[in-house]
């Protein structure tokens, strides 16, 4: 989906090829865009720019609009690639915003596979319609959270569906949820599913039909009040998954989704050397362990836990090892990696976060990382992050939230 080729993107069917020059175009179905596109037929007969179908757009538009009118900001969470800690990032940001007074939505859009519920502590709840729609789970008071896990019977149930019914759902999520009642949402927070297809166009869509850019928007050339606020991309270091982000990076220039800034998530397992665990390997064990013939030391089986001694050890003899940060790379970085990434595609570098077991414990227990664990690793790195971002889109006349923020930094410092 592309306005370059100067078509009405607002109108582009979500199933669309990308430089779709838009099905009200006099040339809708007839140029080489159109190729292959399953719309081809129905642009070029004219369906999508008759009056009911046009009438039917708008008030989609109308519903969009008002389903979303009281949300000061939307941030997408994306990444082209799977497993490089969306959710993570999503929910913790999230979670994190809300424990600084902000009103906060999660909505979680991997239909196949959502992990939020757990992530923020929700799950096995079910939502429930009211006059005003679906009332999302509140893990924490000002944290409102909506995922399709909610609506299954089985949890673990295998979501299988084409596209259409997924961009369906995700309508329906935007549209029916009621998003913080009457007072609305500073932030919503929308993790993504991996990839630059259907749900991703989908939701770059329904956005933009939820919030037109405004006049003066339109004269400064920012576009921060129209559709997406902006985006999150989370990347790993290593070029496996640098080389689907950057996929991801063009995504949001083909679309017009301005970029936050880049999260390169996973950089280096960190922890407290006090945390660690040691081992004797039975090489060197004197209780009469062997390696191998060659001199290699001896399976995990084989060796023996010896961090009582170790850490009696290091108090007696050096205490101040044990507050020090243990560091190493699990995943190589690859040439100057993500800051070299984000510099070439000329976007924010929000910063590293490390490998942390009490980060990943967070999301398994369903808390707020920087609230449980403040002098963890990862925990400067996150609040860095989320202060980026409210500097990045702040949210205006709210005092209170003011008073939470600068309160919780005196806390952090």
């Amino acid at each position: 989906m592309s306005s370059s080729t100067g078509g009405n993107a607002s109108n582009t069917p979500a199933n669309a090829n990308v430089g779709c020059v838009g099905p009200t175009s006099q040339n809708a179905g007839k140029v080489s865009a159109c190729d292959g596109c399953p719309n081809k037929s129905a642009c070029s007969s004219g369906a999508f720019s008759s009056p009911a179908a046009i009438s039917a757009r708008e008030a989609e538009k109308s519903i969009l609009q008002n389903a979303l009118s009281n949300i000061s900001h939307v941030i997408l969470v994306l990444s082209g690639k799977g497993g490089v800690g969306k959710s993570t990032v999503s929910t913790q940001i999230a979670m994190s915003l809300a424990s600084r007074g902000y009103s906060v939505g999660l909505l979680d859009t991997d239909i196949c596979g959502p992990s939020v519920p757990r992530m923020s502590g929700s799950l096995g709840h079910t939502v429930h319609q009211s006059q005003n729609g679906w009332e999302p789970v509140y893990p924490t008071p000002n944290l409102a959270v909506m995922s399709i896990s909610f609506l299954l019977e089985e949890k673990d149930a295998a979501v299988v569906w084409r596209g259409p019914r997924k961009n369906g759902l995700i309508k329906q999520f935007l549209t029916e949820t009621d998003w913080g009642g009457a007072e609305g949402l500073d932030y919503l927070i929308i993790d993504t599913p991996p990839g630059t297809s259907d749900e991703h166009i989908s939701i770059v869509q329904y956005l933009n039909d939820a919030r037109p850019m405004s006049i003066n928007d339109s004269v400064s050339g920012t576009s921060s009040r129209g559709g997406a606020s902006g985006a999150i991309v989370v990347t790993t270091p290593e070029e496996v998954s640098m080389a689907d982000v950057r996929k991801e990076l063009n995504f949001c220039k083909k679309t017009s989704v301005p970029v936050l800034g880049i999260v390169e998530n996973m950089s280096g397992l960190q922890m407290r050397v006090s945390d660690l665990t040691f081992f004797r390997d039975g090489v060197h064990d004197n209780g009469g362990g062997v390696g191998a013939e060659d001199g290699s030391p001896p399976s995990s089986s084989s060796s023996i836990d010896c961090t009582n001694d170790v850490l009696s050890l290091l108090r007696e003899k050096c205490p101040e090892v044990l507050s020090m940060i243990a560091s190493v790379d699990v995943f190589p970085p690859t040439g100057f990696g993500p800051r070299g990434m984000a510099a070439k595609f000329n976007v924010p570098y929000l910063g590293k976060l490390p490998l942390d077991p009490n980060l990943l414990k967070a999301c398994e227990d369903g808390t707020c990382f920087v609230e449980k664990y403040p002098i963890s690793p990862a925990a400067k790195p996150l609040n860095d992050i989320v202060d980026n971002l409210i500097l990045a889109l702040p949210v205006e006349d709210d005092e209170e939230v003011e008073y939470a923020q600068a309160d919780g930094d005196a806390m952090r410092t």
